[in-house]
């Protein structure tokens, strides 16, 4: 057997961390993700990096609010719960 890791990143325009901490959560939940832990930091004067651990590997959100976007970015080592996910997101 061979371990395999999906992943997928994008640039999206959503910037304020609790929206984009709220809406993420959710939607790795109804992807069938466990989140082990949230780590996150605000930096000075403006910018967010969070890390979900995951117990399927993580995912994590870097703002850029000077440029107007947010990076975005799943790794997974199971492909059920990362089509949902990427299923979940583009339906949104």
């Amino acid at each position: 057997m061979q371990a395999k890791i999906w992943n997928h990143s994008q640039w999206i325009t959503e910037t304020h961390p609790s929206k984009l901490k709220k809406y993420f959560k959710k939607l790795l939940i109804m992807s069938g993700f466990n989140i082990l832990k949230i780590s996150q930091h605000h930096f000075k004067p403006y910018g967010y990096t969070a890390l979900f651990l995951l117990s399927e590997s993580h995912f994590a959100i870097h703002t850029f609010p000077e440029e107007n976007k947010t990076y975005i970015e799943l790794s997974s080592c199971v492909k059920r719960q990362y089509d949902l996910f990427l299923k979940q997101l583009t339906n949104n």
